[in-house]
C-alpha cells in the first residue's frame, strides 16, 4: 500500500521583548534558576498581569510579514492543565480569537534534484506565556541525592504560536517550511532565534493516511523539536512507526510524543489533549487587546524590506538567478552584508560578490559557529579584494589565498592594496615582461613548441605552467593565454 504523510507544525517563538509578557521581570536567558522572576508569574495573590506592549507590536509585524489579518479585537484565555513548572495551573494564551489569522509561508525544497516553490498556509498566530523549565539531567539536591528541580525564570516569557495548516508531505517539507519561519522571524527582529536556548522550538503534528484519502488519519504530536536535524530524524521515524503499525494490524493512538536522538526514536509522553480538555475560558484578569488600524500602520510604517521584496530586487536591479537571490536572502545577516558589499563594490560586479558571499565567506563564518557579526572581512574590505580581480591586479586563486589569510590572521578591516603590495601579489600585466618570458620558455623547449603544432594540444598546459613557474605565479592569467597561443601559432 502507498502512504501518504500529513504534518503540521506549530511553532513556539519566543519573541525578543526585554520584559516578560505580563510583568517586568527580565527575560534574559541564562540567568541563575528562580532569579527572573516576578509576582506576577509566580500566581501570588492580589497580583494582576498587565499586557506588554512590545509583544504586541511583533506579532503585528509578523502578521502583516505574512500577509494575514491582525484582528481589531482578540481575547486571552486561561488554558487550565497541570505542570510543576506551571505555577498558576493555567497558562494565559488566546484560543477563539487569536491576534493573527491566516498568512502564508513561501519556502523552496529539493524534488528530483530540482528546487521547486512551495507555500503552506497559516492557521493562527497568537500570543501567550510561556512555562518554566523542569530540570531533570545531573540536579542534585540539597541532600547530595539525585533529584528533579524547577527553573520558573522562562515562566512568562513572551510567545507567539504560529500554527500551520497540515500541509506538509514530508519531513523534507517540513524542515525547509521551519527554516523559513525561522529566518523570517529573525529577519523581522522579533526573535533571536537560538535554538539552543529554546528561543524557537517546533511541535510536529503526524499522521499517515492511504495514499488517496481525503480524511485525515490519527496524529501524534512530537513536542519541542528544537534542531531542524532533529526535527527531519524525529518525523521520519514516527511516520516509519505509524506505517508498520497500521500494517501489522494495529491502531494509532492519537498522543504526545518525545523525540529521543540518542536512539533515534519517538516515545509516548502522555495522551493528546484536545481543546476541551483544556477548559479554555477568558482571562478575567485581561482585557480584550484592541488594535487600532493607526497601531497596525505605524507598525507597517517601520517594517524592514521584506525577503521575498528584497529577492525581487536582487533579480530586476542585479540580474541575479533566482537560486542566487534565495541564497543571500537566507538570512537578514547575509543580506545585510551583501548590500553593503555593493554600496562599495557596485551593481555592475553583484554576481561575484554573490559567488563571495555564498562561497568563502559563509564557509568562514560556518567553520566560526555561524556568526554573522564577525564575518572574515569588512563589507568595504571584501569589495576592494573582488575589484582587484575584476582590475586584474591578482588573480582569483590569488585573492582566495590573500581572503583565508587575512581570515585566519583577523584583518577584517586590512588595506588590500597595501596586503598585495607587501606580499608581493600584484599580477604582471605588462605585456612587454609577458613576452619576453614567454620568448624564454619557447626558446627552451624546442621539441615541445614542434609537438604543440604538430597536434598536440594538451602541451599548452605545460607552457602555462612553465610561464606561471617563471613568473612566480604573478602573469595575469588572461593575458598569458593570448600571448602565449599568439607566439605558439608561429
Amino acid at each position: 500500500m502507498k502512504w501518504e504523510v500529513v504534518i503540521g507544525l506549530e511553532t513556539h517563538t519566543q519573541l525578543s521583548t526585554q520584559s516578560k509578557i505580563f510583568s517586568g521581570a527580565s527575560t534574559a536567558f541564562g540567568a541563575e534558576p528562580n532569579t527572573h522572576t516576578a509576582p506576577v508569574d509566580l500566581a501570588l495573590p492580589g497580583t494582576l498581569p498587565v499586557l506588554n506592549r512590545g509583544a504586541v507590536e511583533r506579532a503585528i509585524r509578523f502578521g502583516l510579514a505574512i500577509g494575514a489579518t491582525v484582528a481589531p479585537f482578540s481575547i486571552f484565555a486561561r488554558k487550565n492543565y497541570f505542570y510543576p513548572d506551571l505555577p498558576k495551573g493555567y497558562q494565559i494564551s488566546q484560543y477563539e480569537l487569536p491576534v493573527v489569522s491566516g498568512g502564508t509561508i513561501s519556502f523552496v525544497v529539493e524534488e528530483d534534484g530540482k528546487p521547486v516553490e512551495k507555500t503552506v498556509n497559516l492557521t493562527r498566530a497568537h500570543l501567550e506565556e510561556d512555562a518554566g523549565k523542569s530540570l531533570h539531567e545531573d540536579f542534585v539536591g540539597l541532600h547530595g541525592e539525585k533529584s528533579s528541580g524547577i527553573d520558573l525564570n522562562r515562566a512568562g516569557t513572551p510567545l507567539l504560536e504560529i500554527v500551520s495548516e497540515p500541509e506538509m508531505r514530508s519531513s523534507a517539507e517540513a524542515v525547509a517550511y521551519a527554516k523559513a519561519l525561522h529566518a523570517l522571524v529573525v529577519w523581522l527582529d522579533i526573535c533571536d532565534g537560538n535554538m539552543q536556548e529554546g528561543s524557537f522550538r517546533c511541535d510536529a503534528n503526524v499522521s499517515v493516511r492511504p495514499a488517496g484519502q481525503t480524511s485525515f488519519g490519527t496524529r501524534c504530536e512530537i513536542k519541542n523539536l528544537n534542531s531542524f536535524r532533529f526535527m527531519q530524524q524525529a518525523i521520519d521515524y514516527e511516520v516509519r512507526r505509524q506505517i508498520e503499525l497500521i500494517e501489522d494490524g494495529g491502531t494509532v493512538i492519537q498522543q504526545t510524543r518525545l523525540y529521543d536522538p540518542d536512539r533515534n526514536e519517538t516515545r509516548a509522553m502522555r495522551g493528546k489533549e484536545d481543546a476541551h480538555d483544556y477548559r479554555y475560558f477568558p482571562d478575567p484578569d485581561l482585557p480584550p487587546l484592541v488594535i487600532a488600524p493607526e497601531w497596525i500602520a505605524r507598525v507597517r510604517d517601520a517594517m524592514p524590506e521584506l525577503p521575498a521584496t528584497m529577492r525581487e530586487r536582487l533579480t530586476r536591479d542585479y540580474g541575479l538567478s533566482a537560486y542566487d537571490a534565495q541564497a543571500i536572502t537566507g538570512s537578514k545577516h547575509t543580506a545585510r552584508y551583501f548590500d553593503d558589499v555593493i554600496a562599495t563594490l557596485g551593481a555592475a560586479h553583484a554576481k561575484q560578490a554573490a559567488n563571495w558571499i555564498m562561497g568563502d565567506v559563509a564557509a568562514f563564518v560556518n567553520e566560526q559557529g555561524g556568526d554573522w557579526g564577525a564575518v572574515p572581512l569588512r563589507a568595504e574590505t571584501l569589495a576592494t579584494l573582488i575589484r582587484r580581480v575584476v582590475d586584474g591586479r591578482i588573480s582569483g586563486k590569488q585573492a582566495k589565498a590573500l581572503f583565508a589569510d587575512l581570515a585566519r590572521e583577523g584583518k577584517a578591516s586590512a588595506d588590500i592594496d597595501a596586503e598585495i603590495a607587501s606580499r608581493g601579489l600584484e599580477q604582471i600585466s605588462d605585456s612587454g615582461a609577458l613576452e619576453a618570458a614567454i620568448d624564454d620558455i619557447l626558446a627552451k623547449n624546442p621539441s615541445q613548441v614542434a609537438d604543440y603544432r604538430g597536434g598536440k594540444d594538451k602541451l599548452f598546459g605545460f607552457f602555462v605552467g612553465q610561464a606561471m613557474k617563471a613568473t612566480q605565479g604573478k602573469a595575469n592569467p588572461q593575458q598569458l593565454n593570448e600571448l602565449l597561443r599568439k607566439k605558439l601559432a608561429g
